[in-house]
């Protein structure tokens, strides 16, 4: 794909949740101030309603004024196809970083995920799709980005309307049998992203890779374990964030308890 609307795209970045990531070249009209910017393309047609509810979400998550979320820049829909452009951050994700991070920076770029967390729950918006590959890197930390639009654009839909099965581990259990996303959805995510960012393994042990199915049938199967390896204070977070909805921490908590462990 060369480009879309008047985006003109230098490389692929990636695949994310129903869409490709690429790296464009920022369009004269955009009154930012950078030379490049992220675009994400939705691999699927998108109806005019769905295209407004997208835009709308992505408004909203706009509105927030928080230093820990990628900044959205622009929307459109082009034959069909939803697009949206994006601050882009050149130090990859916490799912794949473009240098090696020590423990102590991926533990600074979680707790940033959370204050981004925060800031929306704050604005009264759940992000819904927590996970390593959403957590971008930079020097002084992470900025969140990829507001859950896989359920804007398959609303009614619980468990396909994820995202793909291999990152439903990060999924609260409740929201796979069909609950509805709630602040405390997002902590269990964070709670899931800490063990794997800080343990190197999933809460639900070693999931098939390659097998969305399969993973998925395991996560609704099995009981989260939190890893003897993982240190203390992090794993008591871990475990605070994987309790009973209602006697979670915040996400600003969360943020807090991290900051505090990763000095």
């Amino acid at each position: 794909m060369q480009g879309i609307a008047d985006y003109e795209f230098i490389r692929p970045l990636g695949a994310g949740n129903h869409g490709q990531f690429y790296l464009a070249r920022r369009p004269a009209r955009l009154p930012v101030d950078v030379e490049l910017v992220a675009v994400k393309v939705l691999s699927a047609e998108s109806s005019d309603a769905a295209f407004r509810r997208a835009v709308r979400e992505l408004t909203a998550f706009s509105a927030v004024a928080s230093p820990y979320l990628v900044s959205p820049f622009d929307a459109g829909q082009q034959d069909g196809t939803f697009y949206y452009s994006m601050e882009y951050l050149p130090d990859g994700s916490l799912a794949n970083p473009a240098a090696p991070l020590s423990p102590a920076a991926a533990l600074r770029a979680v707790a940033d995920a959370a204050r981004a967390v925060a800031d929306l729950h704050a604005a009264g918006i759940v992000h819904r799709d927590v996970k390593p590959g959403n957590v971008l890197l930079h020097p002084g930390g992470g900025k969140l980005s990829d507001l859950g639009l896989a359920q804007v654009f398959t609303e009614g839909v619980t468990i396909t309307g994820m995202g793909p099965l291999d990152t439903v581990e990060y999924v609260d259990p409740a929201v796979l049998m069909g609950g509805r996303p709630v602040p405390a959805a997002d902590v269990w995510s964070l709670g899931v992203l800490l063990h794997r960012v800080a343990g190197g393994s999933s809460v639900y042990g070693d999931l098939p890779d390659g097998d969305g199915l399969l993973a998925l049938r395991r996560v609704l199967a099995a009981t989260p374990q939190v890893s003897g390896a993982l240190p203390e204070p992090v794993a008591g977070i871990v475990r605070a964030c994987l309790g009973p909805a209602g006697e979670r921490p915040s996400a600003a908590a969360v943020a807090a308890l991290l900051s505090e462990t990763a000095r």
